[in-house]
């Protein structure tokens, strides 16, 4: 995700008009690592699952081996897990996270290649009927990348909702924003999977569990009564700043401790991005987007 500054220009102004709680206001570092082992301890709703170990990108084929690592690591904390394809052994991990006990949000990637499509819908389809997924995503940001257009996206939820078992819900996942542009995907979809990130808004810390309220009511107004989750939204701790969003130790430990004690208390159902660090991601995101997990490259805690 790196949608820089492409959402409701008015939102930091109303950001800034609204008094909003701050969970990590005057707390020292020692307080803020006392608090994040306390969420990890009670557990998040939901996570991003980092399916690439060093040297992988997309396009490497995952190992059950490397899965059940990763999974073994972020089961305890963690009711949900979230995946973002159906193919080149990224298929096992809802599977896996099944064997551990969690709930899945499972993703098709969808994007300009159709022959890979119909592989990721294939595979979602498949793996909704074999009881591995509890929410199917259908495409990621397509309408962000401008990879699909409205239409054809259409079609793929579509197919998605005959073929998947009723009883499964099925949307699409999307920066906020593009709930209100696109109001007849908004309609297709059973619930509205939103991404929320003030990092890449350039909002300063201070502002942004204000600013995150305010993207999940834009999507929440868009979504006229249907449920909508936050299936992204994090801070990197080390990087290149974007605007007044600055990357740091401290700033990530404060917006997780803010993100998720908001989120429990106002019961609303986030998926935290993400658990490891990822170094492929210097590529489409510069050197910050290295540096967005919870645990490190090699599955270290950070904090």
């Amino acid at each position: 995700m790196s949608y820089r500054n492409q959402g409701n220009k008015g939102l930091k102004g109303q950001a800034l008009r609204f008094a909003k709680k701050d969970y990590s206001q005057g707390k020292s570092e020692e307080d803020l690592i006392a608090d994040f082992h306390s969420i990890l301890k009670e557990g998040m709703h939901g996570i991003c699952y980092s399916a690439y170990e060093e040297g992988q990108e997309p396009g490497s084929i995952l190992s059950r081996e490397q899965i059940h690592r990763r999974m073994e690591i972020i089961a305890p904390y963690a009711k949900w897990v979230r995946s973002f394809s159906c193919i080149e052994g990224n298929e096992l991990i809802p599977e896996i996270a099944k064997e551990y006990g969690l709930k899945t949000m499972v993703g098709a990637w969808l994007g300009h290649d159709k022959e890979l499509n119909e592989k990721e819908m294939e595979g979602l389809l498949r793996l909704a009927t074999e009881g591995h997924v509890d929410i199917a995503a259908v495409g990621n940001e397509v309408l962000y990348r401008k990879d699909l257009s409205e239409e054809e996206l259409l079609d793929y939820i579509q197919r998605a909702k005959a073929g998947i078992p009723d009883h499964i819900p099925v949307g699409y996942v999307d920066a906020y924003y593009e709930f209100t542009q696109c109001p007849k995907i908004t309609e297709a979809c059973d619930v509205i999977l939103s991404n929320c990130y003030p990092f890449w808004e350039g909002c300063p810390l201070e502002f942004s569990l204000a600013y995150m309220q305010e993207m999940f009511m834009q999507a929440t107004r868009a979504a006229k009564g249907k449920k909508v989750i936050i299936t992204e939204t994090g801070w990197p701790n080390q990087g290149t700043n974007t605007g007044g969003s600055f990357p740091s130790r401290e700033n990530a430990l404060r917006y997780f401790i803010n993100t998720q004690k908001w989120s429990k208390e106002a019961d609303i159902d986030v998926f935290y991005f993400t658990s490891f660090d990822e170094s492929w991601k210097v590529g489409p995101e510069g050197d910050v987007g290295a540096h967005w997990g919870i645990w490190d490259k090699d599955g270290a805690l950070k904090y």
